[in-house]
């Protein structure tokens, strides 16, 4: 039977993924941590928690390296919809991908609309289960999912050494505060928009373990924190004569 193998400027995706890869270590002292970055971090992680429905286009570039040694940007943009507490749909394309991903709290689908295939499997009835199935069993990542967690700030202070306020910026003529923290092995930053609904606008993550020190880049622009979206969207239904394959571990 063919297999859908997952294209490798998604699974590439996976170091973004900090909450999976962190492991607590008491022995790691925050020596150089600004209690007012923290703040601005936990005000924006508590508020996306506390959305029951929202959705958001994302714009994703991942750092590469060709064999001729030469720097590369991969671009995935991707339209996302989440429904509380179990739901998510997200349609992406870019320079190696074209992709409708499903789950709606009993099962996951990748469809592939160029191909004209798709592959479905069982999940885990909640988000942090479906990302560590997809991460585990798949070799899958997903580029911010960590921040929709609804423990995400306990998962992402974990062993952090530094953070700070940068400054103030302005991402797609949003003014932000501009935060930096850093773990072992991992930098990341975040924009946050001031006002009363604190959300991320730019999110970048770098790989600082290896020698390359690469990024992921993540610009977040239209949120909609109040969708009128059914359930429906989030169940995948094959349109005639689409393929069903399996998936394919990375």
């Amino acid at each position: 039977m063919n297999r859908l193998k997952f294209i490798k400027a998604v699974t590439l995706f996976i170091f973004v993924m900090l909450s999976l890869s962190a492991t607590f270590n008491p022995a790691v002292q925050a020596r150089d941590v600004d209690p007012a970055a923290t703040e601005i971090f936990k005000r924006m992680t508590d508020y996306l928690a506390g959305l029951k429905q929202f959705s958001v286009q994302t714009q994703n570039t991942l750092e590469d390296t060709l064999d001729s040694g030469h720097r590369i940007d991969l671009d995935i943009s991707a339209s996302v919809t989440v429904s509380r507490p179990n739901k998510l749909r997200s349609e992406r394309k870019g320079d190696l991908v074209d992709q409708v991903f499903y789950y709606d709290g009993k099962s996951l689908t990748l469809y592939s609309p160029s191909n004209n295939v798709y592959a479905t499997e069982e999940a885990p009835g909640t988000y942090k289960e479906m990302f560590i199935h997809l991460y585990e069993t798949l070799g899958f990542g997903v580029p911010v999912s960590d921040l929709i967690y609804p423990d995400a700030f306990e998962l992402l202070m974990q062993d952090v050494t530094f953070a700070t306020v940068v400054g103030k910026s302005f991402i797609n003529g949003i003014k932000c505060d501009h935060l930096i923290f850093s773990r072992p092995g991992v930098d990341f930053q975040v924009w946050v928009t001031e006002g009363k609904k604190p959300l991320p606008s730019k999110y970048v993550v770098t790989d600082t373990a290896n020698p390359g020190a690469m990024s992921v880049v993540t610009v977040m622009s239209n949120w909609n924190v109040e969708p009128e979206v059914k359930d429906v969207r989030f169940t995948f239904v094959p349109p005639q004569d689409v393929l069903e394959i399996e998936f394919l571990p990375f």
